[in-house]
C-alpha cells in the first residue's frame, strides 16, 4: 500500500503533509515555495509509493468555490497530467487555517512561532488529510 499525500496549495507556498505506508497517520512533511512543487513532487514520487494525492479544495461559506480555485485549478490538471497513475482528489479544506493557528495555540506555541506561515500550511495539510483519511473510513 502506498502513501496519501495532501496539499494545501497557496499562491506562495505550498504545505504538504503525508501518511504512513499503512494509511493511518497524518504527519506534517514540509511546505515548498510554489515555484519548486514540481521538483519537489517529482522527487519524492520517485522516492517514495503514493497511491493518491488530495488537494485542499478552498470553498465559501456557501459552498461555492472560492476566489483561490483559480490558482489551484491549473495546478491539479497539471498534477493529473504529469502523474496520470496517481489519484488524484479535492476535499474541502474550508477553515483549516484557522484550525492550524487554533492547534498551535493549544500547543503551546510561541506568538513568533504562530506567524510562521510555512508552518500553518504545513499543518493546514496536515488536517486536510486527517479530515480526507476520517471520511474514508
Amino acid at each position: 500500500m502506498g502513501r496519501i499525500l495532501a496539499i494545501d496549495y497557496g499562491q506562495k507556498r505550498v504545505g504538504i503533509a503525508v501518511t504512513d505506508e499503512l494509511q493511518m497517520i497524518a504527519t506534517g512533511l514540509t511546505t515548498v515555495h510554489v515555484k519548486d512543487i514540481w521538483t519537489f513532487l517529482y522527487d519524492y514520487f520517485a522516492k517514495e509509493k503514493v497511491d493518491c494525492v488530495v488537494i485542499g479544495e478552498p470553498k465559501d461559506l456557501m459552498n461555492r468555490p472560492s476566489d483561490s480555485t483559480r490558482f489551484i485549478e491549473p495546478f491539479v490538471k497539471g498534477l493529473t497530467k504529469k502523474f496520470p497513475k496517481i489519484k488524484v482528489k479535492r476535499f474541502d479544506e474550508r477553515f483549516t487555517s484557522k484550525m492550524a493557528l487554533d492547534t498551535m495555540i493549544a500547543g503551546g506555541l510561541s506568538k513568533s512561532k504562530r506567524q510562521n506561515k510555512a508552518l500553518v500550511d504545513t499543518i493546514s495539510a496536515t488536517l486536510i488529510l486527517q479530515s480526507y483519511m476520517d471520511s474514508i473510513n
